[in-house]
């Protein structure tokens, strides 16, 4: 089921019934916060009252000239402004390939450093997030290179690729925070863990890892058993629960977010919005089967 999904997620008809389809973009919506930024500010305010900070990403990846990718640039730099005018508790997520780096690294670099020294002046950060197997080691290093001169940017690390442990230990030495997430890519087995249980004990070691180092990292998950097995870590070890953040994503375990920020931990609620919605939607369905079967609920609600 979960290759499926995946392979849809790249199917151009598939995509184009899906985004003409009524009730599937309308059940889709339940994890977008709609497609313009207006949109994606209120959800901002509304997350911000429970206690919770959040992280916008302004769909969109493999951007296929460099106008489009400029135009992007320009929209994540409004983003920025409009955060600091609205003072919501907000940071940002990039995609590089939506910056460009299919096209060329270089062009790539000097988007990504123009994005981190606007946030920088408005005292924000900057998240880069993680994309397939194919991008990992170009993050990486981009991020490297950019946080030599702005501390304001961290990157992701996937913990089904099987190289995950020592490209965050070299992250950590270099003080770059990161977020830790399972990972929602199709992924060769040769590169990446294809069994579950498999994923779940490496994120959890190497959530350990994060929580022990000097930077405030976050931990990315809705499993509840991974989530009990992070506070316990901590709290044997003394980690304090402003030393780090759980995040999760918009529209999903809105309980479990509530429940966590009331008993004093910090988290970050990942709110995606935008017209290209639909490759997002779709690895969302493929990470949870519990996600398939809200979709499906909500697809013939009325």
């Amino acid at each position: 089921m979960r290759a499926l999904l995946l392979f849809l997620a790249q199917s151009i008809g598939f995509r184009n019934f899906a985004i003409k389809c009524k009730p599937f973009r309308s059940a889709a919506l339940r994890f977008i916060a709609g497609e313009t930024l207006d949109e994606a500010i209120g959800a901002v305010r509304d997350v911000n009252k429970n206690s919770a900070a959040c992280s916008l990403d302004l769909l969109g990846e493999n951007t296929y000239s460099r106008e489009d990718a400029g135009k992007a640039v320009q929209d994540v730099l409004g983003i920025f402004d409009r955060i600091h005018v609205e003072k919501v508790d907000c940071n940002v997520s990039v995609k590089l390939t939506q910056l460009g780096l299919d096209l060329d690294p270089e062009f790539c670099a000097q988007n990504l450093r123009q994005i981190v020294a606007h946030a920088r002046s408005m005292s924000n950060f900057v998240r880069v997030d993680m994309e397939n197997s194919h991008h990992t080691q170009q993050t990486l290093a981009l991020v490297d290179r950019i946080h030599q001169s702005f501390e304001n940017v961290g990157t992701v690390i996937q913990a089904y690729l099987y190289r995950s442990e020592q490209d965050a230990l070299r992250m950590l030495e270099k003080k770059i925070r990161l977020r830790l997430v399972k990972g929602a890519y199709l992924e060769p087995e040769a590169v990446a863990f294809r069994r579950k249980k498999d994923t779940d004990a490496n994120f959890l070691k190497l959530a350990k890892i994060l929580l022990q180092s000097d930077t405030c990292n976050a931990i990315a998950t809705h499993d509840e058993s991974i989530i009990q097995a992070v506070k316990e870590f901590a709290r044997t070890q003394d980690i304090r629960r402003d030393q780090f953040e759980f995040q999760m994503l918009f529209g999903i375990r809105r309980d479990l977010q509530r429940r966590l920020a009331q008993e004093g931990y910090n988290v970050r609620v990942y709110i995606p919005y935008g017209e290209y919605w639909f490759p997002y939607f779709m690895r969302r369905l493929a990470e949870r089967p519990a996600n398939i079967s809200f979709f499906i609920r909500n697809l013939f609600r009325k």
